[in-house]
């Protein structure tokens, strides 16, 4: 006897898909925040992936608070809200960093703007903890992941005009800004910028709040233990605050008069610190593996290494997105690229943010039930259109666009990897990371356009990553799968610490060379895309008929 489907909440889905757009907006609207720090307080590279570095850490502390509160009260805090007041409650948070953004920019400090945007995306991870299963209660399970790729998708058209509203906001509405104009622009339109942002995150707020048709979405099963888990992070944490602090103490160390090489030994010593904060990362995570392996008791999640290199996964992920892209600013600026100010760099930034809503669009055809033959012609048509309407975004923006017409060989690519991954997850990942690969090694051994273009794909390799690596890693997790969701959200951190690493090796080695650090990341997740086919095929889980890659970030 077949079951009847739940139907999908309409109205309170269109109100929760807003809550995604400002992810994307915000986030990727930093990468032009970035170079306009940079020029008036005078930052180098990696002093300015501070911005990247305050906001996405925060989505680490903050997904390890809401699981502390878990591990030590036996529930779970978003549960016990219920999803509308979590989001709400986010929402609000966010607006009293925009608030605090405000003040910052009043005092003149970038100390202060830095703690603002960390207030802001705490919001932003209490947010993010409860919509993604929201989307997925507010109908059918078997249609769950639809809503949430609804969601990626709005998230993605965040990501493609947040650059394009923050530039008009700091630079104006022309494209011919110079970096010296720039540098004499006055803060007050910051604080135009956030008085508007924190004013939408108001609005928001209340209209989820006062909206009778979105469910409270409370739910009131007990949180599974896991303290060796917790104990772990927690040490963790400790650790990186131990690696973090050197280096920025070092910052208080006059270099004005220091010699080359006492400058470069400056320069070795803060990404030592670095690195070492990578390493805790990758380290912690093996040995917490390495340990549920001996005793799984305790360890909760962490037992499975599907979830465990999942994380690392989630970690590389963010972190390459974010630092391809908020790179990029410097990167253009170099003779060999176009020596490009901040302003005419926002086509390109827009460019590579929308090539994630490319990708993610197209990946959203696999999520509804279609023919395959509508299914694989709609997968050629989508990310055409979608670069149509971003080349249009940008022209109507009064930017030059002839430069990005050739992208769509990129973009053409894109299509015929997804239709040589055949909606796979683990080959998906696999092939896609590979094309990361491929795409980097090109832009690192050549200049121009072809290099700008290899990087701008690196938006089009990343828009599938995310749904790939969550649904994988969640796999066969059964009742640890809402806390290994939880711990994968925490691995949003690296795309607070691959960032600045990369910004340290650009002051040390050159910005362009530094784009080894993306080709590296790419390289790891071609390897959990190679081994986790296997690791699941040992807990007999069919990764293919099982695990859908259709999801979305």
């Amino acid at each position: 006897m077949s079951q009847s489907k739940q139907p999908t909440n309409y109205p309170a889905l269109g109100t929760l898909v807003t809550v995604f757009f400002f992810w994307g907006f915000i986030a990727a609207g930093n990468s032009v925040f970035i170079p306009f720090c940079k020029n008036y307080f005078h930052l180098d590279q990696f002093q300015s992936q501070l911005i990247d570095f305050a906001f996405y850490t925060a989505y680490y502390i903050g997904a390890l608070a809401l699981f502390a509160y878990g591990a030590f009260g036996g529930k779970d805090l978003v549960g016990k809200w219920g999803f509308k007041k979590s989001i709400v409650y986010g929402l609000l948070f966010s607006a009293l960093g925009a608030a605090a953004m405000i003040v910052a920019v009043n005092a003149n400090t970038f100390t202060g703007m830095l703690v603002g945007l960390f207030i802001v995306a705490l919001g932003f991870s209490l947010q993010q903890t409860a919509a993604q299963p929201f989307a997925i209660a507010l109908g059918d399970p078997s249609t769950g992941t639809s809503r949430v790729n609804l969601g990626g998708g709005v998230n993605s058209f965040g990501t493609s005009i947040g650059p394009l509203v923050v530039a008009l906001a700091l630079f104006g509405t022309t494209a011919s800004i110079t970096d010296e104009k720039i540098a004499s622009l006055s803060l007050s339109k910051v604080i135009v910028l956030y008085s508007a942002v924190g004013a939408l995150f108001l609005a928001a707020a209340a209209l989820f709040y006062f909206s009778k048709k979105v469910p409270a979405g409370i739910l009131e099963e007990k949180t599974e233990k896991a303290n060796k888990a917790l104990y772990t992070l927690l040490i963790m944490t400790g650790l990186l605050v131990i690696m973090f602090a050197p280096v920025f103490n070092s910052y208080h160390t006059d270099l004005t008069n220091a010699s080359d090489a006492e400058k470069h030994a400056m320069e070795a010593y803060r990404l030592k610190w670095l690195l070492g904060a990578f390493g805790v990362v990758v380290g912690g995570l093996i040995f917490a593996n390495l340990s549920a392996q001996k005793n799984s008791n305790g360890w909760g999640a962490m037992q499975y290494p599907q979830l465990v290199l999942g994380m690392l996964g989630i970690f590389f992920y963010v972190g390459v997105e974010v630092a391809i892209g908020s790179n990029l600013g410097e990167l253009l600026r170099q003779k060999e690229f176009g020596a490009l100010s901040a302003s005419d760099s926002t086509p390109y930034i827009m460019m590579y943010w929308g090539s994630l809503m490319i990708g993610r669009w197209t990946g959203a055809v696999s999520a509804f039930n279609l023919k395959d033959s509508t299914k694989k012609l709609l997968q050629v048509i989508i990310p055409l259109i979608a670069f149509g309407i971003l080349i249009t975004i940008i022209y109507l923006s009064d930017y030059d666009v002839s430069k990005l017409f050739y992208y769509i060989i990129c973009v053409v690519v894109l299509i015929a990897a997804y239709y040589i991954s055949k909606d796979k997850p683990a080959r998906t990942l696999l092939i896609f990371s590979l094309a990361g690969v491929i795409a980097m090694v090109i832009g690192l051994f050549s200049n121009g356009n072809i290099a700008i273009y290899a990087f701008l794909s690196g938006g089009l390799v990343c828009s599938i990553m995310w749904p790939a690596i969550f649904s994988l890693s969640v796999a066969g997790l059964g009742k640890y799968t809402s806390q290994g969701s939880a711990f994968l959200i925490m691995m949003i951190l690296g795309g607070g610490i691959l960032p600045p690493i990369q910004g340290k090796v650009a002051d040390v080695i050159g910005i362009h060379q530094s784009y080894w650090i993306a080709a590296i990341c790419f390289a790891y997740l071609a390897f959990f895309g190679f081994v986790v086919k296997g690791i699941l095929t040992k807990q007999g889980i069919n990764y293919d008929a099982d695990v859908s890659a259709s999801g979305g970030h």
